[in-house]
């Protein structure tokens, strides 16, 4: 029996057992409510640059046949030093009046289902999700969350889809993950790239959970660098089908899949010059083919409930109908599946954070030491001040990406990874605070604090490892930037012809070295009490633009290699990202006048001044003359230390 066919009256009583899941991506979302974006502070000023970034700078005879339209997300265009707020401002809303109210009817019986249904410690300790909750979640329908009601599943939208996921990520990751990995990745290609008959073939099964799935990119040769798998794919010389052969290792439900979206090398005819070449393609595969099995469950550090196994492939006979979207596009297939389902990551991560941050507050609040609860010590208060900011910007990036992505946004890239890594990392943060303040009592198991430590860990590892997730986001934005700049110079071979529109870009250069405003403005946007933040973040989005610019001019193409200069971009990139998540939110919550809008804006306040401070010291490092210095002497450290195979250094007893 499925959600959607019960009665509104009657959820209360037989919803309880409606799981959430741990990550979301795009499927039936329903009618939707366009984006507001209406002015609401007044008038911008007469410097203010335009929301959307200029059309570019060549000149008309320059200008080519085919231009792409101008990027509307604001991480795209903050690497230029333009700010685009048509995605930030006001902050989005996505939900139809139905959506939002069926959305509230099921967040409390899906808590409770958690609560009463769901136990944790022992998913843990047996390493398996038991057998009873799996089947109440079959039931239920929550193996196809977001499959359209058409083929057998509730067709949330991602902001649903986001709710049900926070209220998992408080309770029990294992569970999310085994949920996640079957919808979130696992059987997202047929959604995003099926074709009708694959989709009414498999959608219905999968949705009832009659069939797991099972996403298999990942080989032994092959983490990071997913275009080096060797699993093989040869078609047939009747064209009919592939013999697959290979194997994955460390596969989400790979020993209890029953369908799997494989990726696989293939040769590959160029229609034009006939060359062949092996490019990676994506089949669906059924254990059913023959010749899938998979190894026993690995042991792992934590989300020990899900079963993680090796997946082999031994000449399995794949038929041609179950190639994925186009021979060749298996690459794209995998990273948009990936990409799709990443603001969800930090939805579930903010439910962690927020179960977390619970216990913190009331162990706070009643813990005496020195004759004084521990609430009342600056350390403590630091501690909690710290938690509560990191929750309110994982979130608030969580609900913004949800809804753009709801309301039909198709350029959120960098916007997502960003918030796979800044969720990934401040839940560890915020875990590993609330254990020190609860000192002893955390570290036992008994709290479930460890569980959810191990837990963790694996965030920052999987789904693309936050190391190159960092270098996703800052070569994403700087080959954005780099077109920016080959523009200008080519408006500089006719500077006649682009003289108005040169002498504004070099205006615009020189204010900024100066340290002036170059005319961006965030006024209009932001509440009127958040003035202050909103001025920071306009000057973050300068300093970040200049910085990008000449570190662009300094390398040029070998930017790619100089790591040490990309993962500081990259972190300035979040940092500035965030402050305008939690801008945008609290300037809603002001002009809405929530119960906690005094407390939001502190919130946004102190934020903003902190990622700013940090935004100016990369910046600031990234000019120094000593810069360079400092990452020759890290390169020279670590090669001593993979030449000694550990450490340097002689003991200092000397023996």
């Amino acid at each position: 029996m499925l959600l959607r066919s019960v009665s509104r009256s009657a959820l209360s009583g037989f919803i309880r057992r409606l799981p959430p899941v741990l990550a979301g991506g795009q499927g039936d979302v329903g009618p939707l409510v366009p984006v507001r974006n209406t002015r609401l502070y007044g008038s911008r000023p007469a410097q203010r640059v335009v929301d959307k970034p200029s059309a570019g700078v060549q000149a008309a005879s320059d200008v080519p046949k085919k231009t792409v339209p101008e990027s509307k997300s604001f991480a795209v265009n903050m690497f230029k030093g333009q700010i685009q707020t048509s995605q930030v401002f006001p902050y989005p809303s996505c939900l139809s009046d139905e959506q939002e109210q069926f959305l509230r009817e099921i967040v409390g019986p899906v808590d409770d289902f958690f609560q009463e249904m769901n136990d944790a410690a022992k998913n843990d300790a047996e390493e398996k999700v038991a057998a009873h909750t799996m089947e109440g979640l079959k039931e239920m329908g929550a193996f196809g969350l977001q499959v359209p009601v058409s083929l057998g599943g509730l067709g949330l939208s991602n902001t649903q889809y986001a709710r049900l996921v926070e209220i998992v990520g408080s309770y029990d990751l294992g569970v999310g993950i085994t949920l996640g990995a079957h919808q979130s990745i696992g059987f997202k290609g047929i959604l995003l790239y099926g074709n009708d008959a694959q989709k009414q073939k498999y959608l219905p099964r999968l949705a009832s959970g009659q069939d797991i799935a099972a996403f298999c990119l990942t080989e032994a040769g092959s983490g990071s660098d997913a275009a080096s798998i060797k699993t093989v794919a040869v078609q047939s010389p009747c064209g009919e089908f592939f013999t697959l052969n290979g194997g994955k290792i460390w596969i989400s439900n790979g020993g209890l899949a029953e369908i799997f979206t494989v990726f696989a090398k293939t040769p590959v005819k160029d229609p034009n010059t006939g060359a062949v070449q092996d490019k990676i393609s994506a089949f669906i595969v059924e254990r059913s083919f023959g010749g899938v099995t998979h190894g026993p469950p690995e042991k792992k550090m934590g989300i020990k409930a899900s079963n993680t196994a090796e997946v082999h492939f031994d000449n399995v006979r794949v038929p041609a109908e179950c190639l994925l979207g186009n021979l060749g596009d298996g690459f794209k297939v995998a990273m948009n599946i990936l990409n799709n389902g990443r603001f969800g990551m930090s939805a579930a991560l903010a439910g962690t954070m927020k179960g977390v941050i619970a216990k913190a507050t009331e162990h706070a609040a009643n813990r005496t030491q020195f004759g004084n609860k521990i609430h009342n010590f600056g350390v403590i208060q630091e501690k909690l001040a710290r938690m509560a900011m990191l929750h309110y910007v994982t979130e608030s990036m969580a609900y913004m990406i949800s809804a753009n992505m709801d309301n039909g946004s198709t350029d959120f890239q960098i916007e997502a990874a960003i918030s796979k890594i800044f969720a990934s990392e401040a839940a560890w943060t915020v875990t590993d605070e609330c254990i020190q303040i609860m000192g002893g009592m955390g570290f036992m198991k008994d709290t479930g604090l460890e569980r959810v430590m191990r837990d963790l860990r694996i965030f920052r590892i999987f789904e693309g490892t936050n190391d190159i997730l960092r270098l996703f986001v800052a070569l994403t934005g700087l080959q954005n930037a780099g077109k920016e700049l080959k523009n200008l110079q080519r408006a500089l071979k006719n500077p006649i012809g682009n003289a108005g529109l040169l002498a504004g870009e070099f205006a615009k250069r020189a204010k900024r070295s100066a340290g002036l405003s170059s005319g961006l403005s965030l006024q209009g946007d932001v509440h009127p009490q958040l003035a202050e933040s909103g001025q920071l973040t306009v000057n973050a989005v300068e300093q970040f633009g200049m910085i990008v610019e000449e570190q662009l001019s300094r390398h040029g193409q070998k930017i790619i290699g100089q790591q040490f200069v990309t993962s500081r971009i990259a972190d300035c990139a979040i940092a500035l990202y965030s402050m305008v998540v939690v801008l945008s939110r609290a300037s809603r919550s002001l002009e809405q006048g929530v119960a906690s809008a005094q407390h939001e804006k502190l919130l946004c306040d102190t934020w903003c001044t902190e990622a700013y401070e940090g935004i100016v010291r990369d910046v600031n490092l990234l000019r120094s003359s000593k810069a360079q210095e400092l990452f020759s002497n890290m390169t020279s450290i670590s090669t001593s230390m993979v030449d000694n195979g550990q450490v340097v250094p002689t003991h200092p007893l000397g023996f």
